[in-house]
């Protein structure tokens, strides 16, 4: 039980860096391009100056998109408790399964713990969706691979 609390913590804290990371470095490109729209000066090349400030109102329109998207997950990492125990798969469970843990937060790739994978996955996710609910000694078939659910914490 001990291990799985820390595998759950180890899981939880890769998705609060995964946030983290992503946030700071959105926010920089952000304002690179702010910089960039706001030094450029009016060339004598009037057609490709506007084409140039169109292309960086662009990035920066596709930069706000994914800051938003990103907030969104700091939002439900907000909301999942991580010392909590859980007795069905749903938001802030770690399941064991014969394969992978999943860690059902937000996607945020795999993170190893000693010999453990561990796929941090939103509930939103094809598997993430076929998890929820589920209680230990279920058995869920995902890309043609049958899972049997060891534990839910």
């Amino acid at each position: 039980m001990k291990k799985k609390l820390e595998i759950k913590k180890v899981a939880y804290q890769h998705c609060l860096d995964f946030v983290s990371g992503r946030l700071s470095r959105l926010k920089k490109q952000i304002q690179e391009v702010q910089e960039s729209l706001t030094s450029e000066t009016k060339s004598t090349a009037g057609d490709k100056h506007e084409t140039g400030r169109a292309m960086v109102q662009l990035e920066r329109e596709k930069l706000g998109t994914q800051l938003a998207e990103t907030e969104k997950m700091q939002l439900v990492m907000n909301r999942v408790k991580p010392g909590s125990q859980n007795r069905l798969a749903g938001m802030g469970a770690l399941i064991e399964t014969n394969g992978p843990y999943y860690y059902i937060a937000i996607s945020s790739g795999e993170v190893k713990f000693e010999n453990n994978a561990i796929y941090c996955i939103s509930p939103a996710t094809p598997i993430g969706k076929l998890l929820l609910g589920k209680s230990a000694g279920e058995i869920i078939s995902f890309n043609g691979k049958d899972f049997s659910l060891l534990s839910i914490s």
